[in-house]
């Protein structure tokens, strides 16, 4: 596996790995991780996908061996960072797979850097509807810090990850993703992640759910190869939104995998890592056009017939 590596960006440490082909030599895939996870989520396929593509996958600031300071944790502020990271190391265009929440720093990155987005992969992603589980919504409650201080103590922290690991098999369309859920919530231990994730659920979920949406512009990725992959067992947020994704991106392709929960690339890795593959080797990158963006932006995109594509990755 691939050595952790850290740059110093606006004075705050960033982890990330790099592995595959030098940058420059090889198309690049950006690989961004969901809430309080980090760049390990990728472990499974990243060897995989390294074989053909120069695969950068990041610790978000605030999350795994990146610095967690007092900072912009907006989506917008990821997507900066991200830009900011490709370019001290050398990369000028990338086709971005990203993860429940960053799925929705993925589209961020698009709608704001379109002339470096050759492609955009969505997994579980957030930003597709209101719903999400109401674990991630009671962290924006008061108290929420203080509750995670006692329960992340170390003998009661053990306990509940145990229990968690223990019965994630026994019912796996419904607990399936609890082993995954232990491991965040032994991050939470540390008071820095706490503030981190705070900050950042805050500014894209209430009590209601979800408040970020790429509903209003979703027509921006016309001319752009998009994928929306998820889970057919998603307990954290419904796989109902990828029916979303016809309405308000109609050419982009969609793809429901069964027996996987929040985290498909975990659950079945390999045929997460065929998937990304033929689809960027299927797809031809985007080009940026400013007098198209400008037309789109004028126009408010138009409708073109759904493209309907089977799962091809089925064994």
């Amino acid at each position: 596996m691939a050595e952790t590596q850290f740059v110093t960006v606006h004075g705050h440490r960033r982890a990330y790995v790099l592995a595959g082909p030098p940058p420059g030599t090889a198309p690049a895939l950006l690989l961004l991780h969901g809430l309080a996870c980090d760049h390990t989520t990728w472990d499974g396929v990243i060897e995989e996908l390294a074989t053909t593509y120069t695969v950068l996958a990041p610790d978000f600031l605030g999350h795994g061996q990146s610095d967690k300071p007092r900072a912009d944790y907006s989506v917008a502020g990821y997507a900066n960072g991200m830009r900011d990271l490709l370019t001290i190391l050398g990369i000028d265009k990338v086709s971005v797979v990203g993860h429940s929440f960053g799925g929705g720093v993925a589209m961020q990155f698009a709608y704001q850097f379109p002339e470096r987005t050759e492609r955009l992969m969505l997994v579980d992603p957030g930003g597709l509807g209101r719903e999400v589980t109401a674990l991630i919504r009671t962290i924006t409650l008061p108290g929420w810090q203080t509750l995670m201080a006692t329960a992340t103590l170390p003998g009661i922290r053990h306990v509940e990850t145990t229990a968690m690991r223990m019965l994630a098999p026994v019912y796996p369309s419904y607990t399936r993703d609890l082993g995954e859920i232990a491991d965040i919530v032994e991050t939470w231990r540390d008071p820095r992640t706490r503030r981190a994730i705070v900050h950042l659920v805050r500014a894209a979920i209430d009590w209601r759910g979800q408040v970020l949406s790429m509903r209003d512009r979703a027509y921006l990725t016309e001319h752009m190869p998009v994928h929306v992959v998820w889970g057919a067992e998603d307990r954290v947020i419904p796989a109902s939104h990828a029916e979303a994704v016809r309405e308000m991106a109609p050419t982009a392709e969609v793809t429901v995998l069964p027996n996987c929960g929040h985290f498909p690339h975990k659950d079945q890795p390999e045929k997460f890592a065929r998937l990304v593959s033929g689809w960027l080797q299927r797809t031809e990158p985007a080009t940026y056009s400013r007098a198209r963006w400008r037309r789109l932006l004028l126009t408010g995109g138009k409708t073109s017939p759904v493209r309907a594509v089977p799962d091809s990755t089925t064994a």
